[in-house]
């Protein structure tokens, strides 16, 4: 992320209001716009650059080329680390790398060997991306990592198979409505193993903490890698972090998977129940072949309007009081009292 950039000016968060919802929505629109993901290595450096020669106080102020750069910087790089994240797991590419995963997991008629093929394929996709996008100043072991991952295909596979063994059974319910309860099947499964998965992924944050920062501090706050952080930058700060708080990462993991339960309850409601109604078109039923592209297609259209929505609902960089973390931080707050962290996406 463009905060991981050498010098001492500080780059402005964002050019829009990030304490507002639709500021943090059109934020968060940037870094998941898919167009940054046809920026090469070459792109990249050159977007460093720009941003570099601002923070140096090279270019007096920011400008439409400047933002674009911040844009790219910002989707590719991690913000505690400084290094990009593997291109299929960063959330530009999010929709399009849950897009065959989610057809597959809504195609109507699966029997339960295909639902657990399924709810594998995603919930491995759900650490991949969990894992790459965390806060890493808490790193998780290759061993919890695979706890955690059995765990989640666990969970996930149990809902799912078990309101698949249930639906049909209740033979109370009409037809119509055992077949749209069938088809929201996915959406429990996806949205409780969703959110468990983040837990599970990211529970050696809420073991161990995450380092808290003082909000207003231009080196600490906005020029400096979590390692860098420890121990001082290029021009010499030896500002540490105020410690590491289990409270603030306990408010990072929660806000994450709610985000990621709002993110997935519209593409895994909306797209089944729309195609339950086209299916009973005649359009449809004269051409059954087009029911996949259908699919795909109100998939597509649903994520890449919900995932901005769903991601903005927490700042990325979370701020607060430093008297609601832990006693070793009141009285240790920037401007306002507040400290912030890394909250992951």
């Amino acid at each position: 992320m463009s905060a991981s950039l050498p010098g001492n000016r500080p780059l402005p968060e964002s050019q829009y209001d990030l304490s507002t919802y639709w500021g943090r929505v059109r934020h968060t629109a940037g870094i998941t716009d898919p167009r940054t993901l046809f920026v090469g290595r070459a792109g990249l450096e050159q977007a460093k650059n720009a941003l570099i020669a601002y923070k140096q106080g090279q270019i007096p102020s920011m400008t439409p080329e400047l933002w674009r750069a911040k844009k790219i910087v910002d989707s590719t790089l991690h913000p505690d680390t400084g290094e990009p994240v593997f291109l299929p797991f960063r959330m530009s590419c999010f929709v399009l790398s849950n897009l065959v995963v989610t057809a597959g997991m809504l195609t109507p008629g699966l029997g339960n060997r295909g639902t657990i093929a399924w709810q594998v394929a995603n919930q491995s996709l759900n650490v991949a991306i969990n894992y790459s996008n965390s806060n890493k100043s808490s790193p998780l072991s290759w061993s919890k990592i695979a706890q955690s991952y059995f765990l989640a295909v666990t969970a996930s596979c149990s809902v799912a198979v078990g309101l698949n063994s249930l639906v049909p059974r209740l033979k109370s319910l009409s037809p119509s409505t055992r077949l749209i309860l069938s088809r929201l099947v996915p959406f429990a499964a996806v949205a409780s193993a969703g959110a468990l998965n983040v837990f599970l992924m990211r529970s050696e944050e809420m073991r161990t903490g995450i380092d808290v920062f003082p909000t207003g501090n231009p080196v600490v706050a906005a020029t400096m890698t979590t390692s860098e952080k420890s121990q001082g930058n290029d021009d010499g700060a030896a500002e540490k972090s105020l410690g590491k708080s289990k409270k603030a990462a306990t408010i990072a993991v929660a806000e994450t998977a709610a985000s990621r339960v709002f993110n997935s309850s519209p593409i895994m409601v909306i797209p089944p129940l729309v195609l339950v109604r086209l299916q009973r078109t005649a359009w449809l039923r004269k051409n059954p072949r087009y029911t996949l592209p259908v699919n795909l297609g109100l998939i597509l259209v649903t994520s890449y309007a919900v995932l901005p929505l769903a991601l903005a609902a927490f700042p990325q960089r979370q701020r607060l009081k430093a008297e609601s973390l832990e006693e070793e931080f009141h009285g240790r707050g920037g401007e306002g009292g507040l400290v912030e962290f890394n909250r992951g996406i």
